[in-house]
């Protein structure tokens, strides 16, 4: 197996290996002894709380609140809506026993809370002034997923799951439309991961929705990956659940809802869309550590003043930026090099004897592995400088390499082919909006509708399938 360093897998040789090494090399997460679960390491949860808090206050910005809803839920809740469950039910774990006695309704554990949280909104919505109930929760769930991978697919993991209810379709659809436009700025701004904006074909939509819209993004082997889903649902679960309110001219209505979340995959996307042979790469925003400064000395002498300096570099940073000093006894400069790179923080500052000579500092860039050396006076504010640098360049190099691997096709063989031959790519293609075109291109291509894009301009054209008339091109991927 042909290997990056100190035994990472290269992406050119096997994608899928390298991810795993990645992971395990940064130790961000290691396998349970529950099959299909995943253990998240200290470093893989801190990353997780960077992404959620950055999140957790877009979602407080845009009025809504936070509650917890119960893990378990009883069977009843779930049959009540046909389409949910069905498309719920394979994945689904389900507790037949407590306190060593048959239960005498069997509960299910948490796959998604529309259905707990419902019917609490069922007794806290009586009037128009309860309108609208904007709530999330930060939860865990479990899916029974067959083939599982780290971060991206486990039984178990981690999501925040928004719950609203407003008085007419409009309100929930503008609802629906700002948290996706929430979950466009998390991606671009704060993972610098670039997505499209779209909607999902019917075959694809959320069980029980109206509507679903989502984000997509493109990894380093040309793969989607769906970033985050906002739902409009319609009156569905509020008519199931009787969800309903009394207007302004005292009649009865039932509510119109909305549900979006976001996951721990988000942290895969992170780790495939950036990282490289050596390990992870992280955006400065969701960086635990944002800049690691290594202090090299070879006596005592030399030890104290580079300690120090290290020390008043990381002082003049309080408050601004994330900064560790490594000064461990025990370890080599060259070691530590290789631990922080392959952990993926974005800046390491080298100080030794002969940079305190010069009065300069050493920075070395991990997402280009750029060292050069900054005057010592003016390194606290290059360093910040440079973090945003990071931020804005991998955005930017994600950009370019989605935009170099999208392709706009118009002949079936030429569609099927591409596919065949290649690893990956979006391709722009026509569709006429017949669910059996999609399922055929998906059985003979493996690739999907990952979106219609909301920034596709009218064009007239005939199916990639079928050739019957198309309005606009659609987003094709082989997807994770």
């Amino acid at each position: 197996m042909a290997e990056g360093k100190k035994g990472i897998t290269k992406r050119s040789e096997d994608f899928s290996r390298w991810y795993l090494d990645v992971i395990q090399g940064a130790e961000m997460a290691d396998y349970s002894p529950v099959r299909g679960c995943m253990v998240i390491r200290p470093h893989g949860y801190a990353v997780w709380e960077k992404l959620r808090d950055a999140l957790d206050g877009m979602i407080k910005e845009t009025g809504h609140v936070n509650a917890y809803f119960p893990l378990f839920i009883p069977e009843s809740f779930l049959t009540k809506e046909s389409e949910h469950v069905e498309g719920f039910a394979p994945q689904c774990a389900v507790v037949t026993e407590g306190g060593g006695k048959p239960l005498e309704e069997k509960l299910y554990v948490r796959p998604t809370s529309e259905t707990i949280m419902y019917s609490m909104y069922a007794k806290w919505i009586s009037s128009w002034r309860d309108l609208p109930l904007l709530i999330n929760q930060w939860a865990n769930v479990v899916r029974w997923e067959m083939r599982t991978r780290l971060f991206l697919r486990t039984m178990e993991f981690l999501w925040q799951e928004g719950h609203t209810a407003h008085a007419t379709e409009a309100e929930a659809e503008e609802e629906a439309l700002r948290m996706l436009e929430v979950y466009r700025r998390l991606s671009e701004d704060v993972l610098a991961v670039p997505v499209i904006k779209g909607v999902k074909s019917e075959s694809e939509k959320f069980a029980g929705a109206l509507k679903t819209l989502c984000v997509e993004s493109m990894m380093q082997d040309g793969k989607a990956l769906q970033m985050g889903t906002s739902h409009n649902l319609g009156q569905n679960f509020a008519k199931v659940f009787d969800v309903a309110f009394q207007d302004q001219d005292g009649r009865r209505k039932h509510v119109w809802q909305t549900s979006w979340g976001v996951s721990t995959r988000l942290i895969g996307a992170l780790i495939m869309a950036h990282s490289d042979d050596t390990g992870l790469v992280l955006p400065p925003r969701v960086a635990p550590v944002q800049i690691v400064v290594v202090p090299i000395w070879k006596s005592d002498a030399e030890k104290s003043a580079a300690v120090e300096a290290a020390r008043a570099f990381q002082d003049a940073l309080h408050g601004r930026a994330s900064v560790r000093v490594d000064d461990r006894e025990d370890h080599k400069p060259g070691f530590k090099y290789f631990e922080w790179e392959r952990k993926g923080v974005p800046l390491r500052v080298e100080i030794g004897p002969k940079d305190l000579d010069k009065g300069t500092r050493m920075f070395v860039r991990r997402d280009t592995g750029e060292k050069r050396p900054v005057d010592a006076s003016a390194a606290p504010g290059e360093a910040l400088k440079v973090l945003d640098a990071i931020q804005s360049d991998l955005l930017e190099k994600a950009r370019s390499f989605r935009e170099g691997n999208t392709f706009t096709v118009d002949d079936w063989e030429d569609f099927k082919k591409r596919n065949a031959s290649l690893d990956g790519g979006f391709y722009r293609a026509h569709w006429c909006g017949d669910p059996a075109c999609e399922e055929s291109v998906q059985e003979e291509t493996k690739a999907t509708i990952r979106c219609i894009p909301f920034e596709a301009e009218a064009e007239e054209g005939a199916c990639i399938r079928c050739g019957k008339p198309s309005a606009k091109r659609v987003v094709f991927a082989k997807g994770y």
